[in-house]
């Protein structure tokens, strides 16, 4: 092999890639963001027509494009978290500014800008990508075959002749892998932003090398994206109206919970302002029982705080993980929201997200015709690894001592890099 691997871990949340040399670690590409050099690339676009040219497109990609959103919503459409319906079979295209886009133009839009603002490091492309894939793509009733089928037009358009697809959980295993000293069945966690997914391989190392074979796997859609919905829903919503009441034509009627299924996706609280509910929502101010709840509804939606919500609840479950205790503060314009979580009410608030785990765990060892004591490592990753009541679902399974953890956003990136330098590549990656 002489020329450089590269691995794209493409997330529902963050995009990360790796480049791997002939030898050595694989390096992560950064990104000089706005706040501070990243790795983790948000995946999410914005669209905005300059007033002055209607028919140009100004066109950002990651902490750009929500930067740009932030500052003028109404006028930037903005969309985020489009892997969780590269499998769906409804969605055909969407109307931007417009112009029509199926689900690969905005991937190879993504992937443009994101090697725009990789700079040298992506200046120059190799013939060959390895590019890690869902276990189970979210959605309903996903369509794989529909799903990789845009995925291949996307990444070719970025000029790739070759493009190989590895289950993001291998990729990060065989990162994980060139740590084990002898052989071993592994089991591997990966907790993305829309989707959990778990492999169990058996590893083996012969002349240096190391070969596997797959012997089960199972997916969920459920990840951290709905633990973030479940804080919300439970913490922020009944603050703005969620749970109460408000009067018509003398009667006391619940306050519809639809207005409060959209905090599912911050990016959408904007496009409330000028739809049907708005309006709604504006009536019930004076007809609300508890219309100061209702008002602060109407300021989150009019002065586009979903952003900085959501930041609030990040906040919230980061400081969860590491305390059995923390404070939640959300506070923007005459909004204050605050409250002591402990971390038992966040695992009650998860408990249906993690059964939904749970059940994928053990599929994927009934898949492997295995039982817990046939794993002799676990390793898991991804950002919601570090939620104690996920750690706690494998705790449970398994012995302490064969579970490992780290590099949790760039494992799977750098295995999917340094799983290029393999002579037998087939073993790990495949074609779409």
């Amino acid at each position: 092999m002489s020329e450089l691997c590269i691995g794209i871990d493409f997330g529902t949340t963050n995009t990360v890639v790796a480049l791997a040399g002939v030898d050595g670690p694989a390096h992560l590409v950064k990104f000089p963001a706005p706040e501070r050099e990243l790795f983790a690339f948000r995946s999410a676009l914005s669209f905005y027509a300059p007033p002055e040219q209607p028919n140009e497109r100004e066109i950002e990609a990651g902490p750009w494009a929500i930067e740009a959103y932030v500052e003028d919503p109404l006028e930037t459409r903005f969309i985020q978290s489009f892997k969780s319906f590269a499998a769906s079979e409804s969605f055909t295209e969407t109307q931007i500014i417009g112009r029509r886009y199926q689900f690969e133009d905005l991937l190879s839009t993504f992937l443009l800008k994101l090697r725009e603002r990789g700079g040298g490091d992506m200046a120059s492309l190799p013939r060959r990508v390895i590019v890690g894939r869902p276990v189970t793509f979210a959605g309903g009733s996903p369509n794989e075959a529909l799903a990789l089928a845009r995925y291949e037009t996307g990444f070719r358009r970025l000029g790739f002749e070759e493009i190989l697809y590895a289950y993001e959980p291998v990729g990060a295993a065989f990162f994980f892998a060139r740590e084990l000293k002898e052989d071993a069945t592994v089991l591997v966690g990966d907790f993305g932003g829309g989707t959990s997914d778990f492999s169990i391989i058996r590893f083996t190392r012969k002349d240096g090398e190391i070969a596997s074979i797959p012997l089960g796997r199972a997916g969920v859609g459920v990840a951290g994206d709905a633990f973030d919905y479940r804080i919300i829903d439970n913490l922020v919503s009944p603050a703005l109206g969620k749970g109460s009441s408000y009067t018509s034509f003398g009667k006391v009627l619940p306050i519809p919970n639809r207005y409060y299924s959209t905090f599912a996706r911050w990016d959408q609280l904007a496009l409330m302002r000028a739809s049907r509910d708005m309006r709604e929502i504006r009536k019930l101010v004076r007809e609300a029982v508890e219309p100061e709840k209702i008002e602060r509804l109407v300021e989150v939606l009019d002065e586009n705080y979903g952003y900085r919500l959501y930041r609030a609840v990040s906040d919230l479950k980061e400081a969860l993980s590491s305390q059995t205790a923390a404070d939640f503060r959300f506070e923007a314009g005459s909004i204050e929201i605050g409250a002591r979580v402990e971390r038992a009410e966040f695992e009650d608030w998860i408990a249906p997200e993690l059964h939904l785990i749970e059940d994928a765990v053990d599929r994927a060892l009934s898949d492997a015709g295995l039982n817990a004591g046939g794993i002799d490592k676990v390793f898991l990753t991804g950002g919601s690894s570090l939620v104690p009541a996920v750690r706690d679902v494998f705790y449970r399974r398994f012995d302490a001592s064969k579970i490992e953890s780290g590099a949790e956003l760039e494992s799977i990136a750098s295995g999917l890099a340094l799983m290029g330098r393999e002579r037998d590549l087939g073993k790990w990656a495949r074609g779409a």
